[in-house]
């Protein structure tokens, strides 16, 4: 086997484990998991919200627009927990 499709296999390795994860963890957040509004700390929220498009992006704590997944039946026993968005 030369180097090339050595490389070539390690890349496919990587690339195919990365999308496993990234599928594992959306079909657990689907099923075992809803959105909690409110409770984020900054910079620790899950996914986009209105002012942004990406996980990790909120810059106050607590802000009503971005949420966490969290197990199901336990956000709305976390004080300010909220199943939806307050704008």
């Amino acid at each position: 086997m030369n180097s090339k499709t050595i490389a070539q296999s390690a890349l496919a390795s990587v690339i195919a484990l990365g999308l496993l994860t990234a599928a594992g963890q959306a079909s657990a957040a689907d099923k075992d998991a809803e959105k909690c509004y409110g409770v984020v700390k900054a910079g620790k929220n899950d996914c986009g919200a209105k002012g942004h498009a990406c996980a990790g992006m909120a810059t106050k704590d607590g802000a009503s627009d971005e949420w966490v997944y969290l197990p199901k039946g336990t956000c709305e026993k976390i004080v300010g927990g909220s199943l939806t968005a307050k704008m």
